[in-house]
């Protein structure tokens, strides 16, 4: 039985530190702020795995209400859990990576002046992300949603003197304020047609939402619950960065490397793809909606992966390659196959957090260089590093019988075997991009681990010109790079060991053994991976199986492009580069988004500003209203002066001609 005290225990630790770390930590010091966060963190990760362990041991779905905050026009407001296989999958996953992402900031921070500080927003974000997942109404998910984006915006600005993440921090908040715009709309729809806040009721009423129309565009009539799945979806790709509200992800990593690592593996970027699976009896009723989640995350999976074929900055490289995995998880979902979206979300967490903090070691190695043009022959000097980040690597391109094999190969079946709108385009980019995450996955690994050592005596600005932690960066080209401390590399060693095998595991259950049980719906006609199962065999066979799949093969074909333009030939890729110049042009750009939304919404916005004020400030306000009226009682007292002319004959004669006008009136009426 899952005791109340149990999950208020494991919500409430990650905020306890983070407000001893935030408002003690001068008194408790730097080894006391860190003390109190990873206690605090690890114990919610004990605690999450023993809430998981009852509940695969047959205990009941906790769904309770804990607090009741208002109750208006009888629609109930309560802070609530609704802890089951879905929210206890996510809360270890959460509270796992955080945890390793603690213990490596001792080593990557330890001497930045806002220590104390960064381990305060870690933990609270970790509070906000618990919150997120665990909740069993939608004010709760609100909540969540809101305070990850508040805590990512303060971790994305967390070196404030730099007007680079500044700028970054600003844009991250304002793009998922437009899709967190979409989000509060679909909420609102739900209850306006439901009258409630509570996943169980409203999930019992989604036949009502379903049998009503709303008309959006006069004379054109919209499903209900095609509208507010769309709206909902659009809080998703904000949150979880799918195009066009990709373009805060990339910048973010501005922020140290930690919080990358943080907000890009495991939880915020995720949000949005456990909201739709949470979401699925909603979702399951319009496949319209399904369309547009499909479409959308298969854009993302193809064309955001591209960008980082082209991108030369180490953390950026990663950055790109989680936007094209949060893609494959958004096509899974659009395809029905929930299970396996989660499924890849999970060991997506573990190596990419893996790869994020690899990174990161790197970074220190390299006295906080980030271009990878400027590495090279770092394998000998970080043996460490090298191995986990080659783990992390092969994960990531689904080298067959790592954990990301199990759930890329599986959710690019599941897409194959959909028959829905838009699906035959989404198997292709979500093939076509295995060739593409191999290519840039391994340009990362050669460039900076294998080759010629390109580091030494330069003058080349590290990181914008400043270390990591704002300071100038005087460059110490006559020491050679070396292993990072413990307290970087175990972390490493506890991602990589998941990112191995984890999917060994966890395929059968979670995929094909009905892991999730109700928590997840899926309608019979779209329910892919139901299929697939039939042809499951344990995962030994699966790996086999996929051997004789193309993916496989086309991601060893990725591996060797690579291998030969960055370590046979590196004279190449100058010279592709300059023959395909337009392409180039184009991916260095970023499609120009970042242009487009400068000189669209950005500059358009200042307009609209400047002409509001020009014209309804300036114009109307103190130009007509203010000055006009005060010019108008100025223009009628000079004609009313010249009445007063202080002559008697004057006054008679108007009293005259006064007179015989109402005695005129009164005889003509």
């Amino acid at each position: 039985m899952i005791s109340e005290s149990t999950l208020l225990t494991i919500v409430l630790a990650p905020l306890f530190a983070a407000i001893a770390a935030g408002l003690a930590g001068r008194v408790i010091g730097r080894v006391g702020a860190h003390c109190v966060t990873i206690a605090g963190v690890a114990l919610s990760c004990g605690l999450s795995i023993y809430v998981l362990k009852l509940l695969l041991d047959g205990a009941p779905i906790f769904n309770e209400s804990v607090y009741t905050w208002l109750v208006s026009d009888g629609v109930r407001m309560e802070v609530g859990f609704l802890v089951d296989k879905l929210s206890a999958l996510m809360m270890v996953v959460v509270t796992f990576v955080s945890l390793c992402v603690h213990v490596y900031t001792i080593g990557y921070m330890h001497e930045d002046p806002g220590y104390q500080r960064f381990f305060s927003y870690i933990s609270l974000f970790t509070f906000s992300m618990l919150m997120l997942v665990m909740s069993n109404n939608f004010l709760q998910l609100f909540f969540g949603w809101e305070a990850v984006g508040v805590v990512s915006y303060l971790l994305i600005g967390f070196w404030y003197t730099r007007p680079s993440a500044i700028f970054a921090n600003m844009k991250a908040f304002l793009v998922n304020r437009v899709g967190d715009f979409g989000f509060v709309l679909g909420i609102a729809g739900i209850v306006y047609y439901t009258g409630s806040l509570d996943y169980a009721t409203v999930f019992g009423m989604r036949d009502a939402i379903a049998a009503n129309t709303m008309e959006i565009i006069p004379n054109t009539e919209w499903q209900a619950i095609t509208v507010v799945c769309i709206c909902l979806f659009i809080g998703a790709m904000g949150k979880s960065a799918q195009v066009p509200l990709h373009v805060w992800l990339p910048d973010s990593m501005e922020g140290p490397t930690p919080i990358s690592a943080l907000i890009h593996a495991a939880t915020m970027v995720t949000a949005g793809i456990f909201m739709v699976a949470r979401m699925s009896p909603l979702f399951e009723l319009s496949e319209t909606a399904l369309s547009t989640v499909l479409i959308i995350g298969a854009t993302t999976a193809f064309f955001m992966g591209l960008l980082g074929l082209v991108n030369n900055d180490i953390k950026r490289v990663v950055a790109y390659s989680t936007l094209s995995q949060l893609g494959y998880m958004t096509v899974a979902l659009g395809v029905s196959a929930y299970a396996g979206a989660i499924f890849h979300l999970m060991t997506h967490a573990f190596f990419k957090a893996l790869l994020f903090l690899a990174a990161g070691s790197v970074i220190i190695a390299m006295h906080h260089e980030q271009d990878m043009r400027k590495m090279g022959g770092l394998k000998k000097y970080l043996p460490i590093t090298y191995w986990t980040s080659l783990i992390g690597s092969l994960a990531l391109i689904g080298f067959p019988g790592t954990s990301g094999f199990f759930s890329k190969d599986a959710l690019i079946e599941a897409v194959h075997a959909s028959h829905i709108t838009g699906a035959t385009y989404a198997y292709w980019c979500v093939f076509l991009g295995v060739f593409v995450t191999a290519f840039y996955s391994f340009r990362l690994v050669f460039m900076t681990f294998h080759g010629p050592e390109r580091f030494g005596h330069h003058d080349a600005h590290a990181d914008h010109g400043h270390d990591a932690h704002g300071h100038d960066d005087h460059r110490h080209g006559d020491h050679k790079p070396h292993e990072s401390p413990w307290v970087v590399t175990v972390p490493l060693i506890l991602l990589a060991i998941p990112s191995l095998f984890i999917g060994w595991f966890t395929i059968g259950p979670v995929l094909f053994g009905g892991y999730f049980g109700d928590a997840i719906f899926v309608s019979e006609e779209r329910n892919v991976l139901g299929h697939l199962g039939e042809e499951f065999h344990g995962p030994l066979a699966f790996m086999l199986h996929g051997l004789t799949q193309p993916p496989v093969y086309l991601a060893l074909l990725g591996v060797l492009a690579a291998w030969y333009l960055y370590i046979k030939r590196p004279d190449l890729p100058g010279v592709i580069a300059t023959k395909f110049s337009a392409l180039y042009t184009l991916l260095a750009n970023k499609f120009y988004f970042d242009e487009i939304y400068q000189a669209v919404f950005a500059k358009g916005s200042r307009n609209l500003g400047t002409a509001l004020w020009r014209v309804g400030d300036v114009a109307i306000i103190d130009g007509a209203f203010v000055n006009g009226s005060a010019r108008v009682v100025g223009w009628m007292s000079g004609i009313f002066r010249r009445l007063q002319t202080g002559y008697l004959y004057h006054y008679a004669f108007a009293m005259i001609i006064g007179l015989s006008a109402l005695l005129a009136w009164y005889v003509l009426r």
